[in-house]
């Protein structure tokens, strides 16, 4: 007789209050064994990304140049990081890693990069090829084009090797020439066939095909025609896999004040760099700021050509440490930003330290200026009397109408004031600044901030031979050694011996003091807290934000952990 039905016979001698007890002993075992099954479950699975979900961000400004080669707004470079992809990426920690390559290799000279391409697709389901690549950097490289990118690629010869396989060959070795790799890839078989003078006016610049994370699903446009909204999908093919995301969707917009409204209103989640004034306005329950390093320095930049009161040291080291730079950081930056002493931009996000008060570092200050003959005078300023020679502590600043520098310009003043110097600000328009004060320099002192790039190519700002315009050496510095280590620095790719020299570097600097470092500002990215790993580290440019969209991700799933990869 069958188990089951011996049972069934056991169970109907029962009287029903024995009946009731079995069953009830029988619903008890059966839901704890379906507790513990789900509990031991539990203790196996671990939650992974999932696709779905949307993010739809503001931006200022209106879509006009979707093209990697064009791209100078924020907006026309936020769409193009998001639909185009290069033979390399920056990946979470910084690094340059393979995106449309399969993997890279670079010749013991530095003078040979090879790429081998992985099968990689771009959105209208053409494949990737080394033409396009060639044809890409060859229309960089047109100096009809008027390419923001064609310095990056002057002197650069190409050459395909196979159906796979592409050779970028430098005339002498350069570090930071990898960073250039990034530069997203046109497809030829849609580009060929405009001319480098209709290139600018081309239909493919505000409906582009690239082969990015994202392609385009719909454009809204205003009312005068132009672009306002394009809305991006995950696209399928992409080289390093789909993105989680499903759709982002990018708005445009006037003003700060329009972004901002339309933020309150629930029309977008995110948003980037808004000004001081509008921090207080983000609703930190529902959205978080991350924050990364920008490559920027900011400072102010002595002309002993011009201002001979600079040529003494003692000056420029008391100016440098009575400075508050707490204040500028506090008061221009609303806090998001970080002081710095140095050229080199830093590499992460810190708290600034306030190791001596406002007062305490006057003090000390004027001590140095004492110490070597200055005096206050009876208007509480210093002057250093030799011989019937006196020489006031005075000189003026000069900077741009933009409104964080004139208030650091104002800020400044008052410090060194304080202190005991006296101290005139110029304002410029900065057209004005750049072709008439700059180009020329012509002024004692420049406030002024250098864009200096991730790649961390100082040789611009500081090499001896730079110091005429065109060059970037607007403080005229002038050290042989300093000189020596920018050159080294260009020619090695290793990091450890890069490190080194900027070390070196930043000591060479710091000893001779040919300008106060002030600040490097943050960037700051408002974005929803369902967004989930998000990790910026230092940014080239605000749309470097997006190099790892594809990993970011809002959905989760869980799977037991034999299933992960």
């Amino acid at each position: 007789m069958p188990v089951s039905q011996k049972l069934n016979n056991i169970i109907k001698t029962f009287s029903l209050t024995e009946k009731v007890v079995f069953y009830l002993f029988v619903i008890i075992f059966a839901s704890s064994a379906v507790a513990m099954v789900y509990k031991i479950s539990q203790n196996f699975l671990v939650e992974v990304p999932d696709y779905g979900g949307s993010l739809t961000e503001g931006v200022l400004g209106s879509p006009r140049f979707i093209n990697p080669l064009l791209a100078v707004s924020d907006i026309d470079k936020d769409l193009s990081a998001l639909i185009y992809s290069g033979l390399t990426k920056i990946d979470q920690d910084g690094n340059i890693v393979p995106d449309l390559a399969e993997s890279f290799s670079v010749s013991e000279d530095g003078l040979s990069y090879v790429f081998i391409l992985k099968d990689a697709y771009f959105h209208d389901g053409t494949k990737v090829t080394p033409d396009d690549i060639i044809f890409t950097i060859e229309k960089a490289q047109d100096p009809l084009l008027k390419s923001p990118r064609e310095s990056n690629w002057t002197g650069v010869r190409l050459e395909k090797i196979d159906e796979k396989t592409v050779s970028l060959n430098l005339r002498q070795p350069y570090s930071p020439f990898i960073q250039n790799t990034t530069l997203g890839i046109l497809p030829k078989h849609i580009w060929s066939s405009v001319s480098i003078e209709e290139f600018p006016f081309s239909q493919f610049n505000t409906n582009p095909i690239g082969s990015g994370p994202y392609k385009i699903d719909s454009i809204s446009y205003t009312g005068s025609g132009f672009p306002s909204e394009y809305k991006l999908a995950s696209f399928n093919k992409y080289s390093l896999g789909r993105a989680y995301i499903d759709t982002i969707t990018i708005k445009s917009y006037k003003t700060e004040k329009d972004l901002i409204a339309a933020y309150k209103n629930g029309n977008v989640e995110s948003f980037h760099s808004i000004s001081k004034e509008s921090l207080p306005e983000i609703d930190t329950e529902k959205t978080s700021i991350e924050l990364a390093t920008l490559p920027r320095v900011f400072g102010l930049f002595f002309n002993q050509n011009v201002a001979p009161i600079f040529i003494n040291k003692e000056v420029r080291s008391a100016l440098d440490l009575a400075l508050d730079k707490n204040l500028l950081v506090e008061t221009v930056l609303g806090g998001m930003g970080q002081i710095i002493d140095s050229p080199i931009p830093p590499s992460s996000v810190v708290e600034n330290s306030n190791e001596m008060s406002p007062e305490e570092r006057i003090e000390e200050a004027r001590k140095i200026l004492t110490n070597r003959g200055w005096k206050l005078n009876e208007s509480g300023f210093f002057e250093k009397t030799e011989g019937s020679k006196v020489t006031p502590l005075a000189f003026s600043i000069s900077t741009g109408n933009v409104p964080e520098l004139k208030e650091s310009a104002m800020i400044m003043k008052d410090s060194w004031e304080k202190f005991g110097a006296q101290v005139e600000v110029k304002i410029f328009e900065i057209g004005d600044l750049n072709q008439n004060i700059i180009k020329t320099r012509k002024y004692d002192s420049l406030l002024f901030g250098e864009v200096v790039g991730k790649d961390l190519d100082l040789y611009p700002f500081w090499h001896s031979s730079q110091r005429n315009s065109p060059g970037l050496n607007i403080a005229m510095y002038t050290n042989i050694r300093a000189d020596k280590i920018l050159e080294n620095i260009r020619g090695t790719t290793d990091r450890d011996t890069r490190n080194e020299y900027f070390e070196n570097l930043k000591t060479e600097i710091q000893t001779d003091i040919p300008a106060v470092f002030t600040y490097s500002p943050y960037f700051t990215y408002a974005v929803p807290g369902k967004i989930k790993n998000i990790e910026l580290h230092t940014l080239g440019t605000p749309s470097e934000r997006w190099s790892n969209v594809s990993s970011w991700y809002i959905e989760t799933n869980k799977v037991w952990k034999i299933f992960l990869k």
